[in-house]
């Protein structure tokens, strides 16, 4: 039977075992994702954006440096207590240097990112929550990295996150996204066994087109220099939320 969210003990999630294979270093996959995001947060106004959210945060860092360039306020919404403890304690005493290559990155292709990791994480505040229930309609910008694929290994599920994410954006608000490629059940350290949905650009756009405008979704290859999850690269998803109905017929 498939894993799905409400089965896995989130709150246990290992922060520093996946910090160490995924971020103590910047890898080239996530160098690909950063400058494919920057170039979408290029298009929008400086601090135009009153709210946005990270949607299901993780201890990731890079995604609110991103949208700290165009937000005057950004919510990191996250369910799990290791995942609000990491970020608790980095906007309070600051950034772990790990985090120095992917804030030089950033701003090198986004220089109105603030000059320092505190100034540039100034407007995160995180929340501890589930993103499931955020209202509909609350943020001008939805962003969301390895989230939805990763909760369950459930597709409808899968579709129903991605619904989520897209609902809680006002009419004509902007997604940005990544997501594993084809990621299977995966471990995480020595023993954690996490879920994993296994889609790829084709279920992306399913998923997505009907309820977005401008969507463009692209991938990259999967990056020799991280762990073999069992993935095959990162879809990547910009777009905008429907600004009126679908007509019928």
């Amino acid at each position: 039977m498939s894993i799905r969210n409400d089965d896995v003990n989130w709150d246990g999630w290992p922060v520093e075992d996946y910090l160490t294979e995924n971020y103590r270093q910047l890898h080239p996959c996530d160098a690909a994702v950063i400058a494919h995001h920057a170039a979408y947060y290029r298009t929008l106004p400086t601090g135009g954006l009153a709210r946005t959210v990270e949607f299901g945060a993780g201890p990731n860092l890079y995604p609110l440096l991103l949208a700290s360039a165009v937000s005057a306020g950004i919510d990191a919404v996250e369910a799990g207590a290791a995942n609000v403890a990491y970020l608790l304690r980095q906007l309070a005493t600051g950034p772990d240097d790990s985090w120095r290559p992917f804030h030089a990155l950033c701003r090198q292709l986004d220089p109105r990112i603030a000059a320092s990791l505190p100034a540039a994480l100034a407007r995160v505040r995180v929340v501890h929550g589930d993103v499931r229930a955020l209202p509909s309609g609350t943020y001008e910008l939805a962003s969301m990295h390895f989230v939805a694929e990763g909760a369950s290994e459930d597709f409808d599920e899968f579709a129903a996150f991605c619904g989520h994410f897209v609902r809680c954006v006002v009419p004509g608000g902007h997604l940005v996204a990544a997501f594993m490629e084809n990621l299977p059940t995966y471990r995480i350290g020595a023993t954690s066994r996490w879920p994993g949905c296994p889609v790829d650009p084709e279920r992306v756009t399913r998923v997505f087109a009907p309820v977005t405008e401008e969507l463009d979704v692209t991938r990259i290859d999967a990056d020799p220099t991280l762990p073999e999850y069992g993935d095959t690269g990162m879809v990547l998803l910009t777009g905008r939320t429907r600004s009126r109905p679908v007509r019928g017929g």
